[in-house]
């Protein structure tokens, strides 16, 4: 295609834009409101999913000893823990250990942790990591019956719930996205319509002159995807803005939550908003003009 001929285009398509004003900016605004969602949902569904991971990757059983039983067989009870089937490690963690990493965890904001250290409520505890979870129950039974255990914890079953939330998060987001997907379709092919009806006479004086139906689809074409691209960029820039705010608020006041990085994620999120808004644009355009091209 020369460059004159797109240019050409890419004006046609510009002018149908402000013919239509009100109804381009509606059909903009709609792939804006869709893709925003729709980035919502990639970036709860990654957070989720990097939180599940997080989780699972922490020690998968956690028994906290009583506060009057001796370290020696709380250290001796490790030891045996450490042969059971299914084992791949386990870790003795001390009151005080405990709390130096829960300070690490808290970063900056530590100091909120003053308080607890002159009367340290934590307990000693034992980390056992799975080689396999189908053992996790015959761990957990042997914690619970074992003396000096106050309270045993299977972490896997917070992972599990993680998903769950995040799967329903995904399902209804999903809904929601293809619900305002559609409003976007149709807005876009009444926008493309509107341009044909106000360029009829324009349109059969191409034809009469031997414009081919592509050289008169093309400029309509374009005006849907420049429609969804406008869409899609404001979409994008918006998440890209809430999203290292977000990240700059649980980093001050929830250090401990594992967030996503900004990079490479909302490059990647911006990328697919960018064809989602492209691909809605020609879908509405192409719909429109099969059904309203009549020349």
């Amino acid at each position: 295609m020369r460059f004159d001929t797109l240019a050409y285009f890419l004006r046609e398509a510009l002018v149908g834009i402000r013919r239509n004003g009100f109804m381009s900016f509606a059909s903009a605004s709609t792939v804006f409101v869709s893709l925003a969602v729709l980035s919502l949902l990639l970036v709860v569904a990654a957070n989720v999913r990097n939180l599940a991971e997080y989780v699972e990757s922490q020690v998968a059983v956690v028994a906290f000893m009583d506060s009057r039983t001796p370290r020696e067989e709380s250290r001796a009870l490790e030891a045996r823990i450490a042969q059971l089937p299914g084992v791949a490690g386990t870790r003795f963690v001390t009151r005080e250990q405990a709390l130096a990493e829960l300070k690490e965890m808290f970063g900056d904001r530590a100091d909120l942790l003053e308080g607890v250290e002159r009367e340290n409520p934590l307990r000693d505890s034992i980390e056992v990591r799975l080689a396999d979870p189908r053992y996790a129950d015959q761990v957990v039974q042997t914690l619970n019956a074992a003396e000096g255990v106050a309270d045993v914890k299977y972490r896997r079953d917070l992972a599990d719930r993680i998903r769950r939330v995040g799967e329903a998060v995904r399902i209804g987001s999903a809904a929601l996205v293809a619900l305002l997907g559609t409003a976007t379709l149709f807005l876009i092919a009444n926008t493309i319509r509107l341009t044909v009806y106000a360029r009829r006479r324009e349109i059969q004086i191409m034809k009469l002159v031997g414009a081919t139906d592509w050289f008169i689809r093309w400029p309509l074409l374009i005006e849907g995807v420049l429609l969804g691209l406008v869409g899609a960029g404001a979409a994008a820039a918006l998440t890209w803005w809430g999203y290292q705010r977000l990240m700059t608020e649980i980093a001050q006041s929830m250090p401990f939550v594992p967030v996503v990085p900004e990079h490479p994620l909302l490059t990647q999120v911006s990328q697919v908003l960018l064809l989602a808004g492209a691909l809605l644009g020609a879908l509405g355009s192409s719909i429109s003009l099969r059904r309203h091209l009549r020349v």
